[in-house]
């Protein structure tokens, strides 16, 4: 296991390479592959962390630093029980320091950036000569209840790794504004889409196990205080056939859950693996963001109107900063259960057009995850030229506005 005289990314996400959905931080990794050696480092765990999340007993196996690809591989941190608590935060992070230090050793790779979505342990001093690069992908000081975390710790970790940074990439507009006021250097990096796995949508059988009157509405994500459950009710309630793919929260509106999944148009089959999601949005007509009016969603960028333009569906949202930064007519915005169901109604009407399947899949390819990595590659001066190492696809269709993302990624 040796990449020796190679540049290394050290990636350390925010969700677990082998989760139960395929996020952000891995498609990032997977993508940028193919600009440079990746080292995509979990979110520690300990020997105790299978009784609350038995899917990820199999992390816990040897070995855990993993070659997942010719440019790609994984490290599993393993440290003691409760690793975020403030009695055992210090310790965890010297752990994960070494175990990143040692796989790094191990793959003989030169690390030339470390990249850290984690606002609450500061690992930079396991590659103390690659460049610092805090990623900021969700608003700490307003994600303490979603994710249980004490807000003053959250807050505090938040202001100390953008500190120790070189660079800042933030999937907000607003957020890159703050830190650039804060005196550091920050740039916007918003989310992008596997447009090549949703382009698949029509192409693969459609999933066997749903059976709704067409035309459907679809959302697919999790299901948790992020969802604004009244607008997937407004559709229900209108008669539009709902289908809902994902994971749901424990104790999440249950009785509100309960009574929507009773309603004989409206199927919720759970959460399923990445790779089957273009087979339900098969199923799907218009593809649904009904997240609620929050200060943690207005700081978020929801990658999941992407995946349904990239699929070649129409979408109904709410105004999301994220949202209106997309500027295309493809999205429709409403904000309240009536106007949201309205605008699915309407956006039924041309779904199925071949020519605006094909100018959506064209929109979403200019913001795929290939040209994200692209762009961040550049950014870092990955090789030396990492555009010359790795060409710009010329499959994906270029961003409607090339000079004006340029412009907001460069600035």
């Amino acid at each position: 296991m040796s990449w020796s005289g190679d540049d290394l990314v050290v990636i350390c996400g925010g969700n677990h390479f082998r989760g139960e959905k395929k996020m952000h931080d891995v498609h990032l990794a997977e993508h940028l592959a193919a600009h440079t050696r990746v080292l995509y480092v979990d979110p520690p765990v300990s020997h105790l962390t299978p009784r609350r999340r038995p899917e990820l007993a199999a992390m816990l196996e040897h070995p855990r630093l993993r070659l997942i690809g010719d440019s790609l591989a994984q490290l599993t941190p393993v440290v003691a029980p409760k690793p975020l608590s403030a009695p055992v935060v210090r310790s965890t992070e010297l752990l994960v320091r070494r175990a990143i230090v040692h796989a790094v050793r191990r793959l003989g790779a030169t690390p030339a950036a470390i990249i850290s979505a984690w606002p609450f342990l500061d690992v930079f001093d396991a590659c103390p000569d690659a460049r610092k690069v805090y990623w900021w992908t969700d608003d700490p000081a307003s994600a303490a209840d979603l994710w249980r975390m004490n807000r003053a710790r959250l807050v505090a970790g938040d202001r100390r790794i953008a500190a120790r940074s070189d660079l800042v990439i933030a999937v907000s507009e607003r957020a890159v504004e703050r830190f650039r006021a804060e005196g550091l250097d920050a740039r916007f990096f918003p989310n992008g889409c596997d447009a090549e796995t949703m382009a698949l949508t029509d192409v693969v059988p459609v999933a066997p196990d749903v059976r709704l009157p067409a035309p459907v509405a679809g959302f697919v994500g999790h299901l948790n205080a992020r969802t604004d459950l009244s607008l997937l009710e407004g559709v229900a309630a209108s008669g539009m056939s709902l289908l809902m793919v994902g994971p749901c929260v424990p104790g999440f509106e249950p009785e509100r859950m309960a009574a929507l999944c009773a309603c004989p148009h409206v199927a919720w089959v759970g959460s399923r693996p990445f790779d089957q999601i273009p087979a339900y949005l098969g199923h799907v007509d218009v593809g649904l963001v009904p997240y609620a009016d929050t200060e943690f969603n207005r700081s978020s960028f929801p990658l999941k109107a992407l995946e349904y333009l990239a699929a070649g569906r129409p979408v109904v949202s709410t105004g999301l900063p994220g949202i209106r930064w997309l500027a295309t007519d493809q999205i429709v915005v409403a904000d309240t259960p009536s106007a949201f169901a309205e605008a699915v109604a309407r956006s039924v009407a041309g779904a199925r057009d071949p020519i605006a399947m094909e100018r959506r899949r064209a929109f979403a390819g200019g913001h795929s995850w290939t040209e994200r990595a692209w762009v961040l590659a550049s950014l870092l001066g990955l090789g030396g030229d990492a555009a010359a190492r790795s060409p710009r696809p010329t499959l994906i269709a270029p961003h409607p506005n090339p000079a004006a993302y340029a412009e907001r990624s460069r600035s």
